[in-house]
């Protein structure tokens, strides 16, 4: 095999398979492989073609006759948080995030788990073991991140007090923006809009690293679990011309 052909991807579609977001569709993928000393680059060109990464795969959809999903990212610099979205923030100021080395833990598959258990029972992540969260984590060759909130941590809870993990997110670093992979917090939890504060965290960390979007993967139009990735504005969306922006 030559140098040539093992930089230049190869691309492979999936069979048809229940579509999770619309009722009675099917969904295809497309899909490559991230692996090797350009595997870097290679992520960063196909998400600004839509692609989302899972583990060494990247991977878009490919649906005959549907362009439902869409990908979102925030224009960071032009971006103003709603009154509600204040709130989401002043209700957490006593959450702590640090972005750490993407290492997994047994207290991180602890909420993981307890959030699948409650918001994704049907899901085909449901089954999934500490080994396989450990993979979903690790298996990356591609600048990846966790970032970990915490309640009680720091000052509040005493010198070197980590305290308790309330939610996560996977996320990878490219050369423009922050791409959020995975999230998932404490379900219990559910009055602190968890999922709201991470992206607001995720554009303040953009912005204080300079870098101009957040990736929030892909919005489907009538899709309930995907309606708030809406909220975000000023988004740009990928159509068919390229990423239009969306100011309402």
């Amino acid at each position: 095999m030559t140098q040539h052909s093992r930089d230049t991807p190869q691309f492979y579609l999936t069979a048809p398979s229940p579509c999770p977001y619309l009722s009675g569709r099917e969904e295809r993928k497309v899909f490559t492989h991230l692996v090797g000393e350009r595997a870097g680059d290679l992520n960063d060109l196909l998400t600004h073609g839509g692609f989302r990464r899972s583990q060494s795969i990247a991977y878009r959809p490919a649906c005959e006759g549907c362009r439902g999903c869409v990908s979102v990212r925030v224009l960071v610099d032009a971006f103003r948080p709603t009154r509600n979205m204040r709130r989401v923030l002043e209700r957490n100021r006593d959450l702590v995030g640090e972005m750490r080395v993407a290492v997994p833990t047994s207290e991180q598959y602890g909420v993981f788990r307890a959030y699948l258990d409650a918001r994704h029972q049907d899901g085909g992540m449901a089954d999934m073991t500490v080994l396989d969260y450990a993979m979903m984590i690790e298996d990356s060759h591609v600048d990846t991140r966790l970032v970990e909130y915490r309640r009680g941590a720091g000052a509040a809870g005493g010198p070197g007090r980590r305290g308790e993990l309330v939610a996560v997110s996977l996320t990878d670093v490219l050369k423009d923006g922050l791409s959020m992979v995975y999230s998932f917090f404490e379900p219990d939890d559910g009055a602190r809009s968890l999922g709201t504060l991470m992206i607001l965290d995720h554009i303040a960390r953009a912005r204080g690293l300079g870098l101009p979007y957040v990736y929030l993967g892909y919005w489907v139009a009538g899709s309930r679990k995907m309606d708030y990735k809406a909220r975000f504005l000023p988004q740009e969306r990928l159509g068919p011309e390229g990423w239009d922006r969306v100011d309402r």
